[in-house]
């Protein structure tokens, strides 16, 4: 089994804490180490240090070579530019063919909080021996606890594919982020899985799957493949990436593809889109407000987050509130518009004030 990283990701809802060369992926976010580093540790009982794989940028290169000394160096991929997730997949599929052609391959991302690791490697085992014996897409879907609207969802038949002790389901439908009334017929269904984004198949199934439904990526990994480990390799990946298409893998191969399973995660998940999950995950006081270890004065204050290292906040008449400083940086934003601080970002970017990115 080999695996792929997804860790290019800017991580703009997480700003001022998340940059672009330390975004949120790079940031002990929750809990002791960074996001990928947990991500990396979580993996290794299952698969060696030599058969994990990160993809990434040229700008993010430096921060996680210093995070993952255990990782070989040539197993950091560097991408010219963001083109989205199936270019990323796509890449890191004809490297990782090179090692190993036929392969079992894992794509998953840098950045979710996942407990219960050995239901974890338990589920990607299982997903692996199915993968191992099927030419089949494999997504790993979990469980709906409540009627979330910021995950994608999956639809799975009674159709049931086994290999061993390992059982998956086909594939009906896959449904973008829903209203909340939508959200919530989808959990009294019963038959709806969140999306968790993370991926299991043979290299040579993806690869053919992109050859049918994306000829022209197809096209331009062909022309990458034969210049790995060569000099001249990086000058054809950038004139490739100039000509591919910027879209996901979901939209690209996933949502056209008819041999795609779920295997049901029964393991916690998350995948901390904004500074808003953060809080639910946090110890709260008796007027649920997540302060960490630091003792700020709060005077009829309430649902808050506060992260404001190294000094007291004191405050009257607060509620459901976000507070996230950093050295040169102070966010203050209402918990129910914690997604909008992405566009916050874009904002700064046109005022060109580029030393607060």
């Amino acid at each position: 089994m080999l695996v792929l990283i997804m860790a290019g990701g800017a991580g703009t809802r997480f700003w001022p804490k998340s940059r672009e060369r330390h975004p949120k992926q790079l940031l002990p976010i929750v809990g002791e180490g960074t996001m990928l580093q947990n991500t990396v540790r979580r993996l290794q009982p299952l698969v060696p240090a030599e058969n994990i794989f990160v993809i990434s940028n040229s700008v993010q290169y430096p921060g996680i070579v210093e995070q993952l000394p255990m990782l070989p160096a040539e197993n950091i991929i560097v991408e010219p530019r963001p083109k989205n997730t199936a270019a990323c997949i796509g890449l890191g599929a004809v490297m990782l063919q090179k090692r190993e052609p036929d392969g079992v391959m894992i794509v998953l991302p840098a950045d979710h909080l996942i407990s219960d690791d050995e239901v974890f490697r338990e589920t990607l085992l299982n997903a692996g021996k199915i993968a191992a014996e099927k030419d089949v897409l494999i997504t790993i879907g979990i469980q709906p606890s409540y009627p979330a609207t910021g995950y994608g969802y999956i639809q799975f038949s009674d159709e049931r594919i086994s290999a061993g002790q390992a059982t998956a389901y086909r594939v009906k439908t896959f449904a973008e982020k829903p209203n909340l009334e939508t959200a919530k017929r989808f959990l009294d269904s019963g038959d709806f899985l969140w999306n968790s984004g993370i991926f299991v198949w043979r290299i040579p199934v993806i690869m053919g799957q992109i050859e049918e439904h994306m000829p022209h990526l197809y096209d331009g990994l062909r022309e990458i493949a034969p210049a790995l480990g060569k000099p001249e390799q990086s000058q054809i990946i950038d004139r490739v990436y100039q000509q591919i298409r910027s879209i996901s893998i979901d939209y690209g191969v996933m949502e056209k593809a008819r041999n795609v399973l779920v295997l049901r995660g029964q393991f916690h998940w998350n995948d901390l889109g904004s500074w808003d999950e953060v809080y639910k995950l946090l110890p709260k006081d008796q007027d649920y407000n997540a302060t960490g270890e630091q003792p700020h004065v709060l005077l009829e204050s309430s649902g808050c987050l506060i992260d404001v290292p190294g000094k007291i906040v004191a405050a009257v008449g607060l509620r459901d509130l976000m507070i996230v400083e950093t050295e040169d940086a102070l966010l203050l934003c209402p918990r129910s518009r914690a997604q909008d601080v992405k566009d916050l970002v874009e904002l700064i970017k046109r005022r060109k004030l580029h030393h607060l990115l």
